[in-house]
């Protein structure tokens, strides 16, 4: 695993590689190439430097049309990346904003939470999505990009779902998918959603706003459960679902693992 996954960033929310991961048969994922976070909006300029030196030519935005539209974001001058994002809406909401018009408590919130992992798996836009993320990592060379509002929900599933092909082990992909509640940015998420939930629904308590802002071991395993119970296994899911066949998998393999 990489020393230190996180990149620092005043304004991109939990901005990380995530490579560096050891995988079944002795290899490791390369560092360098791999990149997750939130949104944009607030890419401070020292954050669009950063960016630009990274060498990314593909940003997967999973966000959908109206939370790209309320949230665009910023670019550098020479950002000259490919920009894949899908033509309508991925979700009625980011993911960690649907909760609905009832005050949450911390076990409402986890179940709401709970409930949009539950959904994933038959979200067309979002099938969409992550069959068009597996695309231009088999297809594009250099660094790659993927996010969402948050960095999270549906980007912690891209995420897992590439190192699950790449033949991590799941304590390694659980271990990432954790990482997000170590973020050092999460004011930057605090101040982009909570001031709009909490005018609707007043303060949330402290377990709401963590079950809401970070991650549980529970999320990944209800996205994995549900994939499992409809196709049999994880694998059958990714070929029949998103389209990685064995020879996209040894591709990725070639690409991504030294």
């Amino acid at each position: 695993m990489i020393r230190e996954p996180f990149l620092p960033m005043q304004g991109i929310h939990n901005f990380r590689d995530y490579g560096g991961y050891e995988t079944r048969d002795g290899g490791r994922v390369r560092t360098g190439l791999l990149f997750r976070s939130g949104q944009h909006v607030e890419a401070e300029d020292a954050d669009l430097e950063a960016l630009d030196a990274l060498d990314i030519r593909t940003v997967i935005d999973l966000r959908g049309q109206s939370e790209r539209e309320r949230n665009p974001c910023r670019r550098s001058d020479g950002f000259d990346a490919q920009v894949l994002m899908h033509p309508g809406e991925t979700t009625s909401s980011p993911p960690h904003e649907d909760v609905g018009d009832t005050m949450p408590t911390g076990e409402y919130a986890r179940q709401r939470m709970i409930a949009v992992y539950t959904r994933m798996p038959v979200n067309d836009a979002m099938i969409s999505m992550f069959g068009r993320y597996f695309k231009a990592l088999d297809e594009r060379d250099g660094g790659s990009l993927v996010h969402c509002f948050a960095g999270k929900d549906r980007t912690g599933i891209a995420a897992s779902m590439l190192l699950h092909v790449l033949d991590v082990p799941f304590e390694m992909i659980e271990r990432e998918f954790l990482l997000t509640n170590h973020a050092p940015s999460v004011e930057v998420l605090k101040r982009q959603s909570l001031p709009g939930i909490e005018a609707r629904l007043g303060k949330l308590d402290e377990e709401s706003v963590r079950n809401l802002m970070g991650v549980r071991s529970e999320y990944l395993s209800t996205y994995l459960d549900a994939v499992t119970a409809s196709h049999g296994s994880f694998d059958a899911y990714l070929e029949q679902e998103i389209g990685v066949d064995d020879a996209m998998r040894a591709r990725l393999k070639a690409r991504f693992v030294e």
